[in-house]
């Protein structure tokens, strides 16, 4: 183990994990981390911001199933990166930032890019924040945090070391401890039976999948769902499915008794109702999830978790489960897999259901649905989507039918403007080959524009959808319903082909919606992003 400055040390430790990719952006405070990229042949990113950075790490992660790794310079390198670090954290994406810090600040003051207290406030964002004193103490806590990631929820961790400890002649990393293949599955043997027996006594069984449901080594990032046992199963036992946003694709959506990703639906509550067991697996039933205080279920409810927190929540599980969501429900259906099927669901109310909630969102945002729909016409079967915070995202991430899972990424927990540009960056960079999109808002465009200059530069050909109604229109829908008079909410926007050309990528403006197909053909053929403006009026003006 040779001795190098530890700030080249951690990189070869980090390329020694598995980590193929690092995001960020170098500083002289934390030059002495870039020492060692090249050498250990880990390729870099360079951000425009920091705040891009994180959302790169952070879509990579979501992409892939592997770690993001982002470099920062202390002070405001950190706070910049604080948005994607509590992005990361509501949506449980494993992220690991890593960050230069100041010797010592206590007794001196005015230092280049000083802080009060930098691991507090990254500590307000992320799973934990702490500072490694020494390069035993930084290989510890990369391996600790790498670890967590395998084994319990996935969020974002920030480790800082001094700039002294980092310029400091430090002996090679340990070697890799042995990490589990995954997440923790083991399942609860006492709670097997019990809940064989409940399933065994309901006519009408209602799944609710998370998130959490498709973080499994056997939930492929690029299979069909159909293809995984216990989708099969719960098919076959003839059960009933919602899904959360972060799990759909969990289940076919062709599956004639999945209800789809509608549980923000008000009516959604009624069909919760009529179940006689829900068992939701890998999702915390959140806000963003539900947008209502009650899951609306008037029978047992059995949570299955990861998290000790989500189990004990508000919703009073009768039967709260610990473990990880495949591998419990696994051993939980196999020996129930020839028992007969359930009879209690119609799927001709499942059909009537996701008709009566498609009329409602077209009615709520007319113009949107045959846009979302002329796009999964258009678009490769494997295309993964990054969305951010736009209406046309809200609208379509309901309906549009998801047949794998981790295809759909989106800032639903933090809910953060800006997000889906860089994310789909860092997602391209890590999928390769395969086709992704971004879509976003022309307002949203404008918080992380200058990453266009990433993609340029690293010759991806990457659709970027811009939806353009030249307001915020989901903050003047919010107002006008609490009668407030709409204010600030209409912007002047810059020529956004002309803003693509200006960058080096490429333009173009379907005129309808016949057109949109080859306007992403086009953009897929290409060695640069193309920048695609969409009116807000499209579906409304095309012949």
């Amino acid at each position: 183990m040779a001795t190098r400055p530890l700030g080249a040390q951690i990189s070869h430790m980090l390329k020694d994990r598995g980590v193929a990719t690092i995001f960020g952006i170098p500083g002289v405070h934390n030059q002495e981390m870039y020492r060692g990229i090249e050498e250990a042949g880990i390729m870099h990113v360079l951000a425009r911001h920091e705040q891009g950075a994180g959302f790169m790490a952070d879509g990579y992660a979501r992409a892939t199933g592997k770690v993001g790794v982002a470099y920062v310079i202390s002070g405001p390198g950190l706070c910049n990166i604080m948005t994607p670090m509590g992005q990361a954290y509501s949506d449980s994406v494993p992220l690991l930032v890593l960050s230069s810090v100041l010797d010592e600040t206590a007794a001196t003051r005015g230092q280049l890019h000083q802080m009060k207290d930098q691991e507090a406030a990254a500590a307000a964002v992320c799973d934990w924040s702490v500072t490694a004193k020494t390069a035993h103490a930084a290989y510890h806590l990369i391996d600790r945090a790498l670890g967590e990631f395998r084994t319990s929820r996935p969020r974002p961790k920030h480790i800082q070391v001094p700039i002294s400890v980092l310029e400091s002649q430090a002996p090679g990393a340990p070697a890799a401890p042995e990490w589990s293949a995954g997440l923790v599955e083991a399942a609860d043997p006492a709670r097997l039976e019990p809940l064989r027996d409940w399933l065994r006594a309901s006519n009408r069984p209602l799944f609710i999948f998370g998130g959490g449901s498709v973080r499994h080594p056997h939930v492929t990032l690029g299979a069909t769902t159909g293809g995984d046992q216990v989708a099969r199963l719960v098919q076959t036992m003839g059960a009933a499915v919602m899904t959360t946003y972060a799990g759909r694709g969990r289940i076919s959506p062709d599956y004639p008794l999945n209800f789809g990703s509608l549980l923000a639906r008000a009516e959604s509550a009624e069909i919760l109702g009529s179940a006689d067991l829900v068992i939701a697996v890998g999702t915390e039933l959140s806000e963003v999830d539900l947008w209502r205080d009650q899951l609306g279920h008037r029978a047992k409810l059995v949570r299955i978790d990861l998290d000790p927190e989500v189990l004990t929540d508000r919703h009073q599980a009768d039967m709260a489960i610990r473990a990880g969501a495949y591998g419990h429900l696994l051993e939980v259906l196999t020996p129930m897999a020839d028992e007969p099927a359930k009879t209690g669901w119609d799927r001709a109310e499942v059909a009537a259901f996701s008709a009566r909630m498609r009329a409602q969102i077209t009615a709520e945002r007319p113009g949107i649905l045959p846009v979302a729909d002329a796009l999964k016409a258009a678009l490769p079967a494997d295309t993964m989507i990054f969305s951010d915070m736009t209406q046309f995202a809200y609208a379509a991430k309901e309906v549009y039918p998801l047949d794998r899972p981790n295809h759909w990424h989106h800032p639903y927990g933090f809910g953060t403007l800006g997000y889906a540009l860089p994310a789909a960056i860092g997602g391209k960079v890590g999928v390769g080959k395969q086709p992704v999109v971004a879509i976003l808002g022309d307002y949203g465009f404008q918080y992380t524009v200058q990453e266009l200059a990433v993609a340029v530069e690293l010759g991806l050909n990457l659709p970027i959808l811009i939806w353009d109604n030249g307001k915020l229109g989901e903050i003047e829908d919010s107002m006008i319903r609490a009668q407030i008079a709409p204010n600030a909410v209409v912007q002047r926007n810059p020529d956004f082909l002309k803003l693509a050309a200006a960058y080096g990528a490429a333009a173009d403006e379907p005129a309808t919606l016949a057109d949109l197909a080859p306007a992403l053909a086009r953009a897929f053929a290409r060695d640069v992003p193309t920048v695609i403006r969409l009116r807000a009026d499209i579906a409304l003006t095309s012949s």
